[in-house]
């Protein structure tokens, strides 16, 4: 069945994705500015218990997964460069994919939930791209942009993470393997805007799925 309102436009698709960029390297760079790396045991820079804010760099993918360990045998340096790559590729498929779907008759679900996708990935690239070169490194230190030198060559930046939301914590029963008597807090990841839009997209697709790719 098709969605019973306007379609919506590309100039409503790209306005969308600007503003989720605005957004996302607003935030993430007004961290950098004003505030060094949240070493850990320290304070939040914000602490409300349900919800943290502070400021860690991601070197790899989701929950700092790195493609080296998942093939230990290229060093950290090149999965790293293979993971950029990768995320620029996605880029490229991703934008194919949601022009062909602003062209199509597909619905405003579909063309939103890669709209959010995309936005998502092109924020967290501009990290990995240009942060490294445009920023000096935030370890004990507030950063400075535009530096002489910054803390990493082009397309090995780290993406910079502060939302938190642990939301509850617990104890695991000493009987459990492996995890017995160990802490654990539920959704203790951090993230960023664009890791939002991103999980917004995917989460858009995964529960509307028939409305989505039947209509």
């Amino acid at each position: 069945m098709k969605l019973g309102f306007n379609k919506l436009s590309g100039w409503r698709v790209v306005s969308l994705i600007i503003i989720i960029l605005f957004i996302d390297q607003w935030s993430k760079i007004y961290i950098k500015l004003h505030y060094p790396l949240t070493s850990f045991g320290s304070d939040a820079i914000l602490d409300w218990g349900f919800f943290k804010l502070l400021f860690i760099e991601n070197k790899g993918m989701a929950w700092g997964t790195k493609i080296n360990d998942f093939i230990p045998f290229i060093s950290e340096k090149y999965g790293k460069l293979v993971l950029t790559i990768l995320r620029i590729i996605a880029i490229f498929l991703l934008s194919s994919w949601l022009f062909k779907t602003l062209k199509s008759k597909d619905s405003n679900l579909k063309i939103l939930a890669l709209s959010l996708i995309l936005a998502g990935a092109i924020g967290n690239i501009i990290d990995s791209l240009f942060y490294g070169v445009i920023f000096s490194h935030s370890y004990g230190q507030i950063a400075n942009i535009f530096p002489d030198k910054g803390y990493a060559p082009f397309l090995f930046g780290h993406v910079v993470d502060m939302l938190q939301f642990p939301l509850f914590s617990w104890k695991w029963p000493d009987w459990l393997p492996w995890i017995g008597g160990n802490d654990y807090t539920f959704f203790q990841y951090v993230f960023n805007i664009a890791d939002t839009a991103i999980s917004s997209g995917v989460g858009i697709l995964l529960f509307f799925n028939k409305k989505i790719f039947d209509s």
